[in-house]
C-alpha cells in the first residue's frame, strides 16, 4: 500500500498544442504500482487552459480549487466549473478545460491505465 504527500510527485508542464499554463503530476501510475487505473492532478493558471481534444477512452474529474469552464463538445457550449464539481468525459467526446482570468483550476482525473486503454 502506499501513502505519500502529492508533492513528493514532480509538477511537469503539459507539452501539447493548444495548451497554456498547465502543469500535470502523475499521482499514481505505473511507476508507482497503478496498473488499472492512472490518477493525474492538474493545475491550470489563471487564464490558461488545456488543448481541445478527444480520445478513445473515458476519464473523470474531480474539481478541487478554483474556478473556470468546461467545454462540453457534443453539446457546443462552455459549463462553469467549481469545487466539488464533478466530470465524466466519455471515450470519444471533445473537451476542455481553461481557468478564469483572475482564479486558476487545480483539478483530479481519472484514467484507465495503459493495459485497459486499448481494450
Amino acid at each position: 500500500m502506499l501513502c505519500f504527500p502529492h508533492t513528493e510527485i514532480p509538477e511537469q508542464p503539459v507539452d501539447m498544442e493548444g495548451a497554456q499554463g498547465v502543469t500535470v503530476r502523475w499521482l499514481l501510475a505505473n511507476d508507482q504500482g497503478a496498473r488499472n487505473f492512472h490518477m493525474r492532478r492538474f493545475t491550470v493558471a489563471p487564464g490558461g487552459q488545456t488543448p481541445r481534444h478527444a480520445h478513445g477512452y473515458e476519464h473523470e474529474v474531480y474539481v478541487l480549487e478554483g474556478r473556470g469552464e468546461l467545454w462540453d463538445g457534443p453539446a457546443g457550449e462552455w459549463r462553469a466549473l467549481q469545487p466539488g464539481d464533478v466530470v465524466l468525459a466519455p471515450a470519444d467526446e471533445e473537451h476542455q478545460f481553461r481557468a478564469s482570468a483572475d482564479e486558476g483550476l487545480v483539478f483530479l482525473c481519472s484514467i484507465p491505465g495503459e493495459e485497459l486503454r486499448g481494450r
